[in-house]
């Protein structure tokens, strides 16, 4: 208690650096670019734009991130989470190339100030590019915005100046500046109707229901539509045809009493450029576009050099490779990093449902008398997305990958992502394995899979992140000299004080947790008791029976399934239609086991790092217990492989193997001692052509199951990159490094597969732009949701060799 006293003040300061660096980001990934701050209730902005071509383009207006839209690329070439940072959006039908460059200016007591540059370019210079943008910013909450320069019918010339307060955010002003060179469309049908509105900003201010400003393009375009068709019944006759849609596609030039969403149009020929600045009052710093053409290169300097730091690559590239590959893993790291989220609102829970195999064993969770699905206390959470335009929102099993990649490039930004994981885990231990916050976020979801339940769970990769992070501190520790390492040392103010003291000095990637172990230290004790409950929610939840079907374990009580499995899915297990025996109370599932001894592992881990040796000491036997179990329950000699186990008509159990990612939990999860016997028959059929080795990775279920490719498809045979990530790691830092029987083919194993991941994810970037949610196992080429930039990012620490 005295140590976390001590520390109050230097946490106190991490929180003032974070909210001045951290508060403003493109924090609506499922936008192409939209701007928010870390506030549940305040200022939102977005982007959004149309080809003015025929009126038939206002319906594929371009806002919200949708594989339909047919855009040919967008990814954020760069995006440091302190700075700022470059993304590039290819509109093939629209023939246009824009850049939406986001820089953040540090300063005052709210956050700071920023400059977003929203720029573009003709894809086909000898094609027609005629475009309107309409960038629009709306409050929610307590406060107010007006716009400061004076109304006018027919739209406005230069700067179009606005100014707000909240309670959070304070006094602040936002400026948008046309670029130097933009060129008007003057040339059209009926061109001289329209003289008086051409080449001018177009605004409307109107006041819109709480909760409601994520639907700005639906209440903009209606503005739109409504003014284009009452002009439009005057050329109902004409000879000429109707005006071109550039003079007549315009909001309507109003502001009206109240408002709290307002928008600005701007419609360009060919190239084009403009600025907007949010000032925040207490900075006191007159922003130009001079700080962005100054700014926008300078980060981009200092981005390369500090992912060459954070990321090196070894050797075993050519130069052009080298450089290719570089540019190509700078690209998915960053919209990793920018595809990152902040989200508020409720969400649905149902505390009493439940599949009839599960309902005996209903837990205290679902007997509080509730009914139905409800809706929660809203809840904020940022997190990163594993897809920008199909999953953005957080999900539970995916976040622990996501944040061992955002934890090597910005430790203290990980951290703030899990805390607010963490802060999710409710009085039982439970956290809703896919976070659905609020109306937007519910908007991109199918009803059917809205509603969580507090019996289900999902893999626990978070502890991953607290492992990768208490990895990092000691590395630091060890490299401070013999000092440092003790963290049993008297924390005193000066040193850590000292650490604190010069954070501009300090590259953006530097961290003042990895650099100060009494800071590492209070965080994991802050975060340890939910964390504790939270497992000891998995055991108590997930817990499956192994006396009352007579099998023989060395623990009576370390065995496993799945709660909330339906007769063709498993989609707690993340493994949504992966291979298993029917639904039954009795089914052991290997995957969950597995889980359940690397999570144990890892809060050992946790428990030796902050002190807790009575608890470290505790989950060193349980742990112990449920390897025994993996093997006395689960490894089937006759198949010579590690299976489910399930139970027949006859009450008897037995083995259900599905050779695939499934039998090979133990290995991808490090499980297994090098010396193993068991070792040798996985690594045969990991690298076997028939079973799971193809040149694009390992498939999820081998080639030679009859239900391979079969059906959805989903989990039966196409390669997903963070397994193979595991595999990969559990051979690097254990099989291939370690001594055994098995060494050499490890090695060997491990450097083939490297390649093929790296060959096959890179191929299909070149090929089409984006990296996949998942790659076919027979062509590799890339499959379903795309961008996929979450877990499949994981090809940057690939690179790195960074397990």
């Amino acid at each position: 208690m005295q140590l976390l006293w001590l520390l109050l003040p230097l946490t106190s300061v991490a929180a003032n650096q974070f909210n001045d660096t951290l508060l403003w980001g493109p924090y609506r990934p499922n936008l192409y670019f939209g701007l928010r701050p870390r506030i549940p209730q305040s200022l939102m902005t977005g982007l959004m734009w149309f080809g003015t071509q025929d009126y038939q383009s206002i319906s594929k207006t371009r806002h919200a991130c949708d594989q339909g839209d047919g855009i040919t690329s967008y990814t954020w070439t760069e995006y440091d989470t302190r700075e700022g940072g470059v993304q590039v959006i290819q509109d093939g039908p629209n023939n246009v190339k824009i850049t939406t460059e986001f820089l953040k200016v540090a300063g005052g007591d709210h956050g700071g100030s920023w400059a977003a540059r929203i720029k573009g370019e003709p894809m086909n210079p000898n094609v027609l590019s005629r475009n309107s943008f309409i960038f629009y910013f709306g409050l929610e909450g307590m406060g107010g915005i007006d716009m400061d320069t004076d109304e006018e019918e027919n739209g406005l010339e230069g700067e179009v100046k606005f100014s707000g307060s909240t309670p959070e955010l304070d006094e602040f002003t936002i400026r948008i500046v046309d670029g130097p060179d933009n060129t008007p469309i003057t040339r059209g049908s009926h061109a001289d109707k329209f003289e008086e509105r051409i080449g001018k900003t177009h605004f409307l201010g109107q006041p819109v229901p709480q909760g409601s400003i994520w639907q700005a393009k639906e209440l903009l375009l209606q503005n739109i539509i409504k003014r284009a068709q009452e002009i439009l019944v005057a050329y109902k006759d004409a000879t000429a045809g109707p005006p071109d849609p550039s003079f007549v596609l315009q909001l309507p030039d109003d502001i009206y009493t109240g408002s709290n969403l307002y928008a600005v149009q701007k419609t360009f020929d060919g190239e084009f450029q403009f600025d907007v600045f949010f000032e925040s009052a207490s900075s006191k710093q007159k922003l130009s576009s001079t700080t962005i053409d100054q700014g926008i290169p300078a980060l981009v300097a200092s981005y390369g050099k500090r992912f060459q730091s954070a990321f090196p690559f070894p050797s075993d590239f050519s130069p052009a490779k080298r450089d290719a590959l570089e540019a190509f893993s700078k690209a998915v790291t960053s919209n990793l990093v920018g595809g990152v989220g902040y989200f508020y609102g409720t969400s649905i829970v149902n505390r009493k449902f439940s599949y009839e195999w599960d309902e005996e064993d209903e837990t205290s969770e679902s007997q509080d008398g509730e009914s139905g699905a409800r809706l929660t206390e809203p809840k904020a959470l940022l997190t990163a997305t594993p897809s920008r335009s199909f999953f953005p929102r957080g999900f539970y099993w995916d976040e622990g990958f996501h944040l061992l990649h955002i934890g090597e490039w910005d430790n203290d930004f990980s951290l703030a992502i899990l805390k607010d994981w963490i802060d999710l885990i409710d009085d039982d231990g439970w956290v809703a394995r896919e976070q659905i916050l609020g109306e937007e976020a519910r908007s991109k979801v199918p009803a059917e899979f809205q509603t969580q339940v507090p019996n289900y769970a999902n893999p626990p990769t978070l502890t991953m992140a607290v492992t990768a992070f208490i990895a990092r501190v000691k590395k630091a520790a060890a490299a401070s000299g013999p000092s440092d390492q003790d963290l049993g040392m008297d924390f005193g103010m000066g040193g850590a004080q000292e650490r604190l003291s010069e954070p501009a000095e300090r590259g953006a990637g530097s961290s003042q947790y990895v650099q100060s172990p009494e800071l590492a230290l209070a965080f994991l004790k802050s975060i340890y008791a939910p964390l504790k409950r939270h497992y000891d929610w998995f055991r108590r939840t997930q817990r499956g029976q192994i006396k009352q079907y007579a099998r023989v374990a060395r623990s009576r009580t370390e065995g496993y399934r799945w709660r909330g499995r339906s007769e063709q899915h498993v989609l707690t297990s993340g493994m949504d239609d992966y291979p298993r025996g029917p639904p039954h109370a009795g089914e052991l599932h290997l995957d969950l086991i597995s889980w359940m001894a690397f999570f144990t592992g890892t809060m050992k881990d946790i428990a030796e790092f902050v002190g807790e040796t009575d608890d470290a000491a505790s989950f060193g036997e349980i742990e112990q217990a449920i390897l025994n179990n993996i093997e006395d329950l689960h490894w089937s000699e006759q198949q010579q492989m590690y299976c489910d186990a399930n139970v027949d008509n006859e009450d008897e159990s037995y083995h259900v193997c599905h050779q695939g990612y499934l039998t090979m939990f133990p290995l991808f999860l490090a499980l297994l001692p090098p010396s193993s016997p068991h070792l040798g028959p996985m690594l045969d059929a990991l690298r076997d052509p028939e079973q799971l080795w193809s040149p694009y990775g390992l498939r999820s279920l081998s080639a030679s199951h009859p239900q391979f490719g079969q059906g959805e498809n989903y989990w039966k045979g196409p390669v997903w990159i963070q397994m193979n990530y595991l595999a990969l790691r559990a051979l690097y830092k254990k099989y291939a490094a370690e001594e055994g029987p098995y060494q050499a083919r490890a090695q060997e194993i491990y450097q083939q597969l490297r390649q093929n991941i790296i060959d096959n994810v890179f191929k299909e970037y070149e090929r089409t732009g984006y990296v996949w949610e998942q790659y076919d196992a027979t062509t590799g080429q890339g499959m379903r949701s795309h961008p996929f930039t979450g877990w499949t990012s994981l090809v940057t620490l690939i690179l790195a060799e960074t397990y």
